[in-house]
């Protein structure tokens, strides 16, 4: 049985999404929520997160709104490389994110600055089987010394799974990485991208022993049994949350 660390969710304002029809552009939309929504975003969550994509947001306005996010207190991801290339990559280095998510359209230079840079590459996979899109250069990341990080992307428009499970078996099999990389993705790492390495993301003297225990006959089927339900029992905090 092996023990994987983790945690509750962490409060992100995703407020550069998408632009919303009633507003005449994403300039005008940026307008409205650096004024009217930042000031009591910054209140509530610890990061701020936006789309760079043609169709969303450009690099020039994705820094405006990550620049008001930043001296608002906030701490910097980015969605970027989803479909294109678009400077997501090189904005989220030089404005000192602490992630940069999907990554699917990423080419070798852009592995090459994040190896070289501390932003962590978050990866997606179950986004890119779900809109039938190129998997992440997952192993061009973690061959170039590049940080990663795995999660589900849970949401009803392009990725309706919440099972890490099957997000660690699909890093194995389609990302190429090795299961203590899948591992090590998810829980170490993650715990990084978080700002919670000091507490959570493994099982060590001293940490919040946030656990997740499972009933398996080796700790690589977390990957291996493909949707299986493997989970034995949660423990948050030292304590029994939830038991099988």
């Amino acid at each position: 049985m092996r023990v994987i660390a983790g945690e509750g969710g962490v409060p992100t304002w995703l407020g550069a999404h998408a632009v919303p029809p009633e507003f005449a552009d994403a300039d005008a939309y940026l307008d409205f929520i650096l004024a009217e929504v930042l000031p009591e975003a910054a209140r509530l969550a610890e990061a701020a997160d936006v789309f760079v994509e043609e169709g969303a947001f450009e690099p020039a306005q994705a820094r405006r709104y990550l620049e008001a996010c930043r001296d608002s207190g906030l701490a910097l991801r980015l969605h970027a490389d989803q479909f294109t290339e678009r400077g997501g990559v090189p904005l989220a280095i030089e404005l000192g994110a602490r992630s940069v998510d999907h990554l699917e359209a990423t080419g070798p230079e852009g592995v090459r600055a994040l190896a070289a840079s501390g932003v962590v590459a978050v990866l997606l996979p179950v986004s890119a089987l779900f809109l039938d899109r190129p998997m992440p250069p997952a192993r061009a990341l973690a061959d170039a010394g590049a940080a990663i990080a795995l999660a589900t992307d849970f949401n009803p428009g392009s990725s309706f799974c919440e099972s890490l499970p099957i997000v660690c078996s699909l890093a194995c099999t389609q990302l190429h990485l090795s299961p203590e990389e899948a591992l090590a993705a998810c829980t170490v790492n993650a715990a990084y991208v978080l700002g919670r390495s000091d507490r959570i993301g493994r099982a060590a003297a001293g940490y919040d022993a946030d656990l997740v225990l499972l009933d398996a006959p080796d700790w690589r089927h977390l990957a291996y049994h493909l949707g299986g339900d493997l989970v034995s029992t949660v423990i948050r905090h030292g304590e029994v949350a939830w038991t099988r």
